[in-house]
């Protein structure tokens, strides 16, 4: 069945003078002759993305869009009109964002976070009502589970996530070193599932695992500055997680462990590998 607003596998029916079309279940399909691949002929089978263009009429293309629907993606306003907002998504034919649809008014050039929706003219459009698309956590999702996390509102107890693309979480504010940006996209854990169904995320794993990693990325750190970092106990929170990403307590338990490895030595100033723990000098 053909999915507008999403990837499809299609058969090249002929070619003409205007480009590929493809005969499918849900109507006749272009794709314009600019972008169709050499050597493509009836009966090739061509992967791309079908829209429905400003003349309504069913549209191929093999340009990526930076979001299909069912996606979220963060995207700039390119300019507002009489009926909405256009976003650039990557395509020669922009993303309306209808007035409707937002939650508050975008201004050309901002950086908006959206979820893509084909409407029920079947045409493709934003939406920044995201509570919306956030479901309820289900049994697809247990305590300590990797998660995939994007971000999109802020609260006075910490961030709120959309986990997997689908679920509402919540990262407090002290299991985070620095606030990340709307729409960022971050790694974490399912820390618990509540029983009212609400669900607290944690960036770090914890125990061992944790120690060890920040131990990693702090001797990263070193080697990409040769061999000295300006970082001491002294060091203020916020230096601390600009330059690691980390918190200050995480800094302090894995630059004793490095020394009492003897990785590192401990100066006023700062950190310094010790001779012959360089990767340039292995």
């Amino acid at each position: 069945m053909l999915q507008v607003g999403n990837y499809n596998k299609l058969v090249v029916t002929r070619i003409n003078a205007y480009g590929a079309v493809f005969n499918t279940n849900g109507g006749e399909v272009m794709l314009p002759l600019r972008l169709v691949p050499k050597g493509a002929e009836a009966g090739t089978l061509l992967d791309v993305f079908v829209y429905i263009d400003s003349e309504e009429r069913l549209t191929a293309t093999t340009k990526r869009p930076r979001a299909v629907v069912g996606e979220f993606a963060l995207l700039k306003v390119k300019e507002t009109t009489t009926v909405g907002s256009f976003l650039d998504w990557g395509l020669e034919k922009d993303l309306l964002l209808p007035f409707g649809e937002q939650t508050e008014p975008v201004r050309r050039g901002d950086q908006v976070l959206v979820r893509v929706y084909q409407h029920t003219s079947g045409r493709i459009a934003a939406t920044t009502k995201l509570d919306k698309f956030i479901k309820p956590v289900d049994a697809t999702v247990m305590e300590g589970d990797d998660v995939q996390l994007l971000v999109y509102a802020y609260t006075d107890l910490g961030v709120k996530v959309i986990i997997n693309d689908s679920f509402g979480g919540l990262i407090f504010h002290t299991e985070l070193p620095i606030k990340p940006q709307r729409g960022e996209r971050l790694s974490g854990y399912v820390k618990k599932i509540r029983e009212d169904g609400k669900v607290d995320i944690t960036l770090r794993r914890g125990g061992v695992l944790d120690a060890a990693k920040d131990r990693e990325i702090i001797v990263a750190a070193l080697e990409a500055q040769q061999g000295f970092l300006p970082l001491t106990d002294k060091s203020s929170p916020d230096a601390i997680a600009s330059q690691l990403k980390m918190s200050k307590k995480s800094f302090k338990k894995a630059v004793g462990g490095l020394y009492k490895e003897a990785v590192i030595t401990i100066l006023p100033d700062g950190i310094r590998l010790c001779s012959g723990q360089t990767k340039d000098s292995a």
